[in-house]
Formats: structure tokens, C-alpha cells, sequence
């Protein structure tokens, strides 16, 4: 059976998903999470998500998911450990370098974030020898291409059914960081491609995309054998 993983940025998203019958929830501490605007969780309160989700059956992966600096290191492995004495599920990871020692030091499931890029049978082989229980596809990938990753990689596999589809691959853009410092692979992408621009007299959003709805790709997303579907 297919998981159903929602999205529990704030205490209310977590109950809101709890309610409507997510099998999993994906959420954020206060540091290291590519989603550094929302409310996120200290480590108290994801002590007690943790407790609350698994009385009610439901898994909890926790985000860290943005690339660190050197100095980070050691603070990022430290609240990964953290997430293990805890019970998290699983461990959402974007820098190479903390999945390496997280790998060789710890049990926790390692999930390969969506901002690793990975879409190619080479890259989920590589995740597999890593250590990686699964892979989040990028968004960009068609059915006809997450089918043919099904049949030569047995590397659990979560796939976006809903949410922004980004102008760069899978937030691999430094367009936010280089007109305003925010970069999104430090969680703090002002998305800059959702505004207006004005190219000779034309003005319009010309490098918005349009949001992912794939309500209509289910049947054949259960049919390739995706291990989840997931909701931004």
C-alpha cells in the first residue's frame, strides 16, 4: 500500500494531517530545514510529535535538509543524533557530507531529499551504496521516467503529487541568493521567480511555473510501485 505523506510545517498542519489520515508527516526543527519561514518545531515539540504520531500509526520524517558550512557540521550531526534517541522515522538530508557520517555513525533512515537532484538510474544506484532507505524523486521527472527508475533501482522511491514546481531542477537555482543573499539551499528562497517582469513592453510572471497537481496520475503511480506520494 501507497504511503500518504503531508506536509506538518506548524503545530496546526500536524493536527490537520493526523486528522485527515496521512499514513506519514514530514516536518522541521529550528535549524537546518529548507523551510526556514515556516514555524517549525523545538526540540521539545518534536519530542512530543514524535509520541503523539506513532500512538496514532504514523511515521515522522524530520528535515535537515539544507547544504551546511563546515562549521555546521558537527551542530547538524548532533540534532541528527538527537532525532534518533527521539524515534524520528527518518532523516530528510541534502549535504553529501552529513549523510556520510550519519551513515557511519548512526542507525536513523536516511530519505534523500528532492534538492539532491536525483533523477537518473546512476544517482539512485549511488544513493543505494550510500545508504539511503529511499529517494525523493525530482519533480521534474515524467511517469514514463519514474516507471523505468522503478524497474532498475530497489531503492524506496517518494514521488510530489501536489505543490510549486520551481523554475531551476528541484531548487537547484542561485537566483535568490544572488539578487537578495537568500539562497534556498540555506532554506530561505524569496522566490523571485513567482514576480513580475518586464521584458520591452511586455510585463508578466514569464518565469513563474505552474503548481503540481498530479490527482490524476495516482492510479498509475500505484501501478509503477511508488513507495510514496507526496503532498507540498
Amino acid at each position: 500500500m501507497v504511503e500518504i505523506l503531508a506536509p506538518a510545517g506548524s503545530k496546526d498542519a500536524f493536527a490537520a494531517a493526523l486528522q485527515a489520515g496521512a499514513d506519514a508527516v514530514y516536518l522541521g526543527g529550528k535549524t537546518f530545514g529548507a523551510r526556514s519561514s515556516a514555524a517549525n518545531f523545538s526540540d521539545g515539540e518534536l519530542k512530543a510529535v514524535v509520541e503523539t504520531a506513532h500512538e496514532r500509526g504514523v511515521k515522522v520524517y524530520v528535515t535537515v535538509n539544507t547544504l551546511l558550512k563546515d562549521t555546521e557540521m558537527q551542530d547538524a550531526f548532533s540534532f541528527v543524533s538527537f532525532l534518533e534517541e527521539i524515534g524520528a522515522d527518518a532523516v530528510i538530508v541534502q549535504d553529501r557530507g552529513l549523510a556520510s557520517l550519519v551513515k557511519k555513525e548512526l542507525t536513523i533512515p536516511l530519505h534523500a531529499s528532492t534538492q539532491m537532484g536525483l533523477h537518473s538510474k546512476d544517482d539512485l544506484l549511488w544513493a543505494e551504496r550510500i545508504g539511503f532507505q529511499r529517494a525523493i524523486l525530482s519533480r521534474e521527472l515524467s511517469l514514463a521516467e519514474i516507471k523505468e527508475l522503478r524497474k532498475d533501482t530497489t531503492i524506496g522511491l517518494e514521488v510530489f503529487v501536489q505543490g510549486a514546481l520551481c523554475y531551476a531542477f528541484s531548487g537547484q537555482c542561485l537566483f535568490s541568493s544572488v539578487i537578495g543573499g537568500r539562497s534556498g539551499n540555506r532554506g530561505m528562497c524569496a522566490q523571485p521567480c513567482r514576480k513580475q517582469y518586464s521584458l520591452g513592453r511586455e510585463t508578466n510572471y514569464m518565469l513563474s511555473t505552474a503548481d503540481l497537481f498530479c490527482a490524476d496520475a495516482l492510479p498509475e503511480l500505484l501501478a509503477i510501485g511508488v513507495d510514496s506520494v507526496k503532498i507540498e
